[in-house]
């Protein structure tokens, strides 16, 4: 079985990406889907006790997390060291039962890919990529997103342009949805070896 990574930065329309791929058919283990179950389940006494206050009723208040870790360095590393190793463990279990089941590919969607060294742990790399008017455009219109939240995050992302070097594919969403499912299609063809149907 093949491990395909996707990741992008902030705004590039790597869910999408991911959704595309499992419309044709393909397991992905998506990240954020992995940490809301997370947040509602495992990770809740972990992340109070590291940040109390922050979870009510069973469930991590994700905007007062938010709040507590943006902009501070420590405590998004000491967020990071909660929620990354439980996102690996639950993404190495789902990339079990794919291969169990005899799937050729499994994608998995790690945001951060290149800053936690995720290339070690896959086959291959495509990375989503858009215009940074577009990113912006994007990321702006997402309720409760500021300029100065945007910068905070892009700070901590390795470049795009670093990230598309690195890449063994590049997904580019700027260029309208239609362009973005055949690259999909194109990848999924040269990992495979067969062509997805309704490509």
């Amino acid at each position: 079985m093949i491990v395909l990574g996707l990741t992008g930065s902030i705004g590039m329309g790597k869910s999408t990406t991911a959704k595309m791929f499992a419309d044709f058919g393909v397991p992905v283990h998506e990240s954020d889907e992995a940490v809301h179950r997370l947040y509602r389940g495992k990770a809740v006494p972990l992340v109070e006790a590291a940040f109390p206050g922050t979870t009510a009723d069973g469930v991590v208040d994700r905007v007062k997390l938010a709040e507590r870790v943006l902009g501070d360095q420590a405590a998004l590393k000491r967020l990071e060291a909660i929620v990354h190793p439980l996102v690996r463990a639950d993404a190495t279990a789902f990339l079990k039962r794919q291969h169990t089941a005899g799937a050729p590919l499994a994608v998995v969607d790690i945001p951060l890919l290149y800053e936690t060294g995720g290339e070690e742990r896959v086959d291959q790399v495509a990375v989503v990529t858009a215009e940074p008017q577009v990113q912006r455009e994007r990321v702006l219109s997402r309720p409760g997103m500021t300029e100065e939240k945007f910068e905070k995050i892009l700070v901590q992302q390795v470049p795009d342009a670093a990230k598309r070097r690195m890449a063994d594919f590049v997904i580019d969403t700027g260029e309208g949805m239609d362009a973005a499912r055949q690259a999909v299609a194109d990848i999924i063809e040269r990992l495979t070896g067969k062509r997805p149907e309704g490509a």
